[in-house]
């Protein structure tokens, strides 16, 4: 058997990954391929079944001969990894069975909504302990994680009283592989637009995380989301009307994180740069008058999406949570 062929028995975490041939599959098994833990068993694709992940990833030639499968072997895994399309993840439990005894961590939105299953909201910075006991995990949004990440300290300051103004501009891997209207290289270069302007379906899971931290949450959270120019990365401007000094914003934002593995409090205006490529959230706060400005950074494919999946996973595993993420930002 190739000793480039991940699937070699090798110890640590056996996983499986569903949906491993659009964007997110693809930067998980690029995580995963490089964790001291990881061994992948199987990569589903039923449209690639026979076919080599580095032909679909290219990125991942000369890294592994693993190929796509189209069967779903859950005995032989501790952890699957969900990388469907919205409400993909709910139809599909519904139809398959997969032991109680395998970890789930859900990429998509169907489960991160308090509710009627026993899913935990897959956000470290705040939900650390109940991510360490669960067995399943319904993984952020990455608007909503770059927009919690600028939010959250100032709920625990119980300063979101009036209604918070969000932009955020997302890269065009946000709207996954399948080409479309609004992806395609000719429409979207040197171009910028909203979309769902106050009805992002993130905003849902934002409100529940504020209110979790601050108690209650009458403020709306007026949400305007852009299409960018550029391939990865969310940058988000925040601005919350409050008397609160600036010094004592600051040091909450700084306590609030400093035992984050990877949320960062900037005390420099933050670049998007500094984030592409990594599972880092950085996070700056300006005082203007009574208007709090503060600026987050993420990669939507990384710490919004498959990075934070990787650290849920190795929280509920009981491993060094930056294991297999310690990446080098893009910068130049």
């Amino acid at each position: 058997m190739s000793s480039k062929n991940i699937s070699s028995p090798r110890g640590g975490i056996k996983m499986g990954v569903l949906g491993a041939a659009g964007y997110t599959g693809g930067e998980l098994i690029r995580l995963l391929l490089n964790h001291p833990e990881a061994e992948i068993v199987f990569a589903n694709s039923e449209s690639n079944a026979g076919n080599l992940v580095s032909d679909v990833h290219e990125g991942l030639i000369g890294d592994t001969d693993l190929k796509f499968t189209d069967e779903m072997p859950f005995d032989q895994v501790d952890v699957v990894f969900f990388c469907f399309g919205h409400g993909k993840s709910d139809a599909f439990l519904k139809e398959h069975t997969i032991p109680a005894n395998v970890k789930i961590i859900d990429l998509a939105q169907d489960f991160r909504i308090k509710g009627n299953h026993d899913y935990v909201y897959g956000l470290p910075e705040i939900n650390k302990k109940e991510i360490m006991k669960a067995q399943h995990v319904a993984n952020p949004g990455c608007f909503a994680t770059c927009i919690q990440v600028a939010l959250l300290p100032a709920a625990h300051l119980n300063i979101l009283k009036e209604d918070v103004a969000v932009n955020a501009i997302t890269g065009s891997t946000g709207a996954g592989q399948k080409p479309g209207a609004t992806t395609h290289f000719s429409w979207r270069n040197n171009n910028l637009s909203i979309y769902k302007p106050f009805t992002h379906q993130h905003i849902a899971e934002i409100r529940q995380s504020l209110k979790q931290v601050q108690g209650y949450l009458d403020a709306d959270i007026d949400f305007i989301p852009y299409r960018g120019d550029f391939a990865r990365g969310i940058f988000c401007t925040a601005v919350i009307k409050t008397k609160a000094p600036i010094d004592d914003i600051i040091q909450t934002y700084k306590e609030f994180y400093e035992d984050a593995a990877f949320t960062h409090y900037s005390d420099k205006a933050i670049d998007l740069k500094q984030v592409v490529n990594t599972n880092k959230a950085l996070v700056h706060c300006e005082k203007y008058g009574d208007k709090l400005l503060v600026t987050s950074a993420i990669d939507n494919l990384l710490k919004g999406a498959v990075g934070q999946a990787v650290q849920n996973m190795n929280i509920m595993f009981g491993i060094d949570e930056t294991a297999g993420l310690k990446l080098k930002a893009s910068a130049f």
